[in-house]
C-alpha cells in the first residue's frame, strides 16, 4: 500500500469518480490512476469502486470505509507537511478558506488584504458555497477554514469559533411607503412581496422564524445567494429586501435605495470560523483569525483546542463580547 495510491483513491471519490478529470487535477495520467487503484483493490482483496465495463460507478461499502480512513491519513501526512514547513519558512505555504458570498464580497476584502501584505508568500485559495458545502469542505480537509452562518453546527467534527454578531436591514427604493415609518413591525413588512437570501444562507432561518413567531407568512417572490442580486430585483421592484445591514453600501446603494433598520425584527446572527479537529495551525493561520476576529487570540485558539465538548467551548466564549455589524 502505498500513499500515492491513497491520494488517487481519495482524489478519485471526490471528482464525482471520473479518473479523467483526477489525471487533469494531479497533472498525471489517467492509466497510471486506474492502474494504482487496481494494484491496491488487490492488495487488499476488495473492490474499492465498482465498475460498468471501464467507468467506476459507485462507491463500494468497503470503499466508503476505506476512504474514511484514507482522508484522515492524507490530513495526517499534510499536517507533517505543515509542521516542517511551520518550522522551516514560517511565512511560506497556503491557506483554502471556504464562505458564502456575503462573507468573500463585504467582510473579507479588508482582512484578505491586510493578511497579503504581511504575507506575501502564503498563497490564498476561496471557496465559496451554501453553508453545507463549505462545512463538509472544511470537515473532509478540502479547505483550512470554514467561515459561514447557519449549517455548520452540524458538523461535530469541527471546531466552531465565533467570530461576530450581525443582523439585517429592510431595503427598499427611494420613495417606498415603508421609507417614512419611524420603526417597522413585521406586519409593514408582511404587507409586500419580499427579496431575500435563499433558504440556508446568510441566517435567513432567523428570518422565517421571526414571521413565524407572529403567526405571518411572508410572500417570498425572489431569492438569490447574493445580496447585490436582490438589490438589483428590489430596484426593478419585484420586492422589498431583506439583506445582512454589511451588504448595504451606503456610497453606492443610496443613491437610489434606503436601508431600514431591522435589528429590532429579527435575533441576532452569529457568523463563525471554522476548522477540523486536529488541523495543526500554523503561526499565519492563527494571524488570519486573530484579523478576521479580534478576539481570537492564539491562547484563545489554543483554549478552544482544548475543549472536549460544545458546552465547554461555548463556556470559554461565554463573558467575550463578540462585535456587532
Amino acid at each position: 500500500m502505498k500513499l500515492q495510491q491513497l491520494r488517487y483513491i481519495w482524489e478519485v471519490a471526490h471528482h464525482d469518480l471520473n479518473v479523467s478529470q483526477t489525471a487533469q487535477s494531479l497533472f498525471t495520467s489517467q492509466p497510471g490512476i486506474s492502474k494504482q487503484i487496481r494494484l491496491l483493490e488487490d492488495e487488499l482483496g476488495v473492490e474499492i469502486f465498482s465498475r460498468s465495463g471501464k467507468h467506476l460507478t459507485r462507491v463500494t461499502p468497503a470503499g466508503q470505509a476505506i476512504l474514511a480512513i484514507a482522508g484522515e491519513v492524507l490530513r495526517k501526512t499534510e499536517s507533517i507537511r505543515q509542521i516542517a514547513l511551520e518550522y522551516t519558512d514560517q511565512k511560506r505555504g497556503h491557506l483554502s478558506i471556504a464562505t458564502t458570498h456575503t462573507q468573500a464580497r463585504y467582510r473579507l476584502p479588508a482582512v484578505i488584504e491586510k493578511f497579503i501584505a504581511r504575507y506575501p508568500d502564503v498563497a490564498l485559495h476561496m471557496h465559496q458555497g451554501t453553508p453545507q458545502q463549505i462545512a463538509q469542505m472544511a470537515a473532509d480537509g478540502t479547505v483550512e477554514f470554514a467561515i459561514a452562518t447557519e449549517a455548520m453546527e452540524h458538523f461535530a467534527d469541527l471546531v466552531m469559533l465565533p467570530c461576530y454578531h450581525w443582523n439585517r436591514s429592510v431595503v427598499v427604493p427611494k420613495g417606498h411607503p415603508l421609507a417614512s415609518i419611524k420603526k417597522l413591525t413585521l406586519e409593514d413588512v408582511a404587507q409586500y412581496p419580499i427579496v431575500t437570501y435563499v433558504f440556508g444562507f446568510t441566517g435567513r432561518s432567523k428570518l422565517d422564524e421571526a414571521f413565524q413567531s407572529r403567526g405571518l407568512t411572508p410572500q417570498v417572490v425572489f431569492t438569490a445567494t447574493d445580496a447585490d442580486v436582490i438589490k438589483t430585483y428590489v430596484r426593478l421592484g419585484i420586492g422589498v429586501g431583506i439583506i445582512a445591514s454589511m451588504a448595504f453600501e451606503p456610497g453606492k446603494d443610496n443613491q437610489d435605495l434606503v436601508a431600514l433598520d431591522a435589528s429590532h425584527l429579527f435575533e441576532n446572527s452569529t457568523t463563525s470560523i471554522g476548522f477540523r479537529k486536529g488541523t495543526f495551525l500554523r503561526g499565519f493561520m492563527y494571524d488570519f483569525m486573530r484579523e478576521f476576529a479580534p478576539h481570537l487570540t492564539r491562547e484563545r485558539v489554543e483554549a478552544a483546542l482544548q475543549a472536549h465538548s460544545r458546552e465547554e467551548l461555548d463556556e470559554l466564549f461565554r463573558n467575550v463580547e463578540l462585535p456587532q455589524l
